[in-house]
């Protein structure tokens, strides 16, 4: 096997979290592992709704963090609730800096949006519904033109070099040929910004690339991975048939649209006093119970946007018109569907992993700040907050220098036939360990993942993903109550008192699935 080692930064993604964390560390050298094309493939491009930062004066960052611990159900560590919502404001003026479009108003402040949970309006966004994409745009530019930092596109990280205590390196392949030989890359020090894991559920927002595989690397490494279980399922994806799911930001029920089933009557007053803007949880679980008893559901914005929709929410309109719905004249089918994993490689407030030589930031990190349920549109602010918090760590180890460009020189082959294996792991997790979670279909799930993997031994990609699936199944299994995003029909109530946060190793979860798969032997 070719080893190339470099003492440049070794950052594995391609998102928010990744390039944010290029940016931090300039001057020092970096190397970015991109699978894809800068940009594209990247679950931070395709955010709509934007960033919560308290910019008004009528808001602050005490008030945005008391909404996180509320949002949490008891599992958000204050200290890490404070420390990003004091940051928030500071990273707004950064990006707009750097030339990110926001809205603004006729005096020159921000336009924000409210969403669900939060006690304010205070999500900044870009034409309405394009936060996502312009921050991208505006921060890929900004590495365009910083000398230190080399983006090799198409390679694809598959696992780690690790004794279980240190991680020492990065195994890479082609990205169009996972299983082809691999190069293995050793740096000074190594950042995972992979994003989460939404995408191993057949109904998804994410990209088609986000399915666990960074937070499984890390598992299968030794990593401790946190709060696996609570995984936050969006309300109002757009039921047409598309995978990935269209997402109706949360935003449009901000401005006033309503959720409705197929007679047209609005169900959410009935559920909860917030009603449409009620934590993420609460609306995605009303939405699953009037889907599973045979009664679409719908987003209504005709009264509360009108022919405005086009010209403020582009991509949801875009999304519409192209599955045949005009949102002006018709209500916009809904479903729930998987958009983030709020667990992932524990780390601390330095972005570091359990294992010495690895970070993490971005949604392959599980950082304390979600808990049980994300607060609106805290993704991308969490993952440049820790991005920042990841750089300022490594830049004392690193030293500043002109350094050669690493020449990786992969091995492309054949591209593999197709996983078919893949669409069933989809589908166990949809089935098993979505919406609404019990005993029975938990066990099953575990015992068929198991099944599943031991086909694919000798595929890195696959076992990251199956490694990522019993994580989640095995935590959702030992949390015998309902909390946040995650609910159990046989244990409907929460557990009195403060929520506590889970912790596994993969070792742990593969022994709790091998005594589940030995008993229904």
């Amino acid at each position: 096997m070719k080893i190339v080692e470099t003492p440049r930064v070794v950052i594995i993604g391609a998102g928010l979290a990744a390039v944010y964390t290029a940016l931090k560390l300039a001057p020092r050298p970096v190397v970015m592992i991109s699978p894809e094309p800068l940009g594209s493939g990247a679950s931070s491009a395709w955010a709509q709704g934007g960033i919560a930062a308290a910019m008004a004066r009528t808001d602050s960052p005490e008030a945005h963090a008391e909404d996180t611990m509320r949002a949490g159900a008891g599992s958000v560590l204050r200290e890490v609730a404070e420390f990003v919502t004091q940051a928030a404001p500071e990273h707004i003026l950064d990006l707009s800096d750097l030339g990110t479009g926001f809205d603004r108003t006729a005096d020159g402040g921000f336009v924000q949006s409210r969403e669900a949970a939060h006690s304010a309006a205070r999500v900044v966004r870009v034409k309405g519904d394009q936060a996502g994409a312009e921050i991208m745009r505006a921060l890929i530019v900004a590495l365009r033109r910083t000398a230190s930092i080399q983006v090799i596109e198409g390679a694809l990280a598959v696992r780690l070099e690790s004794d279980g205590a240190q991680v020492g390196g990065v195994y890479l392949a082609d990205a169009h040929a996972p299983n082809a030989p691999q190069v293995l890359l050793r740096g000074s020090a190594h950042v995972l910004a992979t994003g989460g894991s939404a995408g191993l559920y057949a109904n998804t927002t994410n990209p088609s690339r986000i399915r666990g595989q960074g937070i499984g690397m890390a598992a299968r490494a030794g990593a401790r991975i946190a709060d696996a279980e609570f995984v936050q399922f969006h309300p109002t994806a757009i039921d047409v048939g598309e995978d990935p799911t269209p997402l109706a930001t949360e935003a449009l029920r901000g401005e006033g649209a309503i959720l409705i089933d197929g007679n047209g009557r609005r169900f959410m007053l009935d559920i909860h006093p917030d009603a449409e803007l009620a934590p993420r949880d609460t609306v995605a679980r009303a939405v699953f119970m009037q889907t599973h008893a045979g009664r679409r559901t719908a987003l209504d914005t005709r009264t509360a946007i009108g022919a405005r929709i086009s010209d403020h929410f582009p991509a949801v309109t875009k999304a519409c018109l192209r599955n045949g719905v005009d949102p002006v004249r018709n209500p916009i089918p809904v479903t729930a569907s998987a958009q983030y994993h709020m667990g992932g490689i524990e780390t601390d407030l330095a972005g570091r992993s359990s294992l010495k030589g690895l970070w993490a930031c971005g949604e392959a990190a599980s950082t304390g700040l979600h808990g049980a349920n994300r607060l609106a549109s805290n993704g991308l602010l969490e993952a440049l907050v820790f991005a920042r918090a990841c750089a300022r760590d490594i830049a004392a180890s690193v030293s500043v220098g002109h350094v050669p460009e690493v020449d990786l020189a992969l091995t492309a082959e054949a591209q593999p036939a197709r996983n078919t294996d893949l669409a069933t792991l989809r589908r166990i997790l949809t089935q098993h360990v979505g919406v609404m979670r019990n005993r029975l279909g938990l066990n099953r799930a575990l015992t068929r993942i198991a099944a599943l993997e031991a086909r694919h031994r000798a595929s890195d990609v696959f076992l990251n993903m199956t490694a990522t699936a019993t994580l989640i199944a095995a935590a959702a299994l030992l949390r015998e109550e309902s909390r946040g995003a995650h609910y159990r029909s046989d244990f409907p109530d929460p557990i009195p008192g403060p929520g506590q946060r889970s912790a596994l190793t993969l070792s742990e979860a593969v022994a709790l699935r091998d005594r589940i798969t030995k008993d229904a032997a």
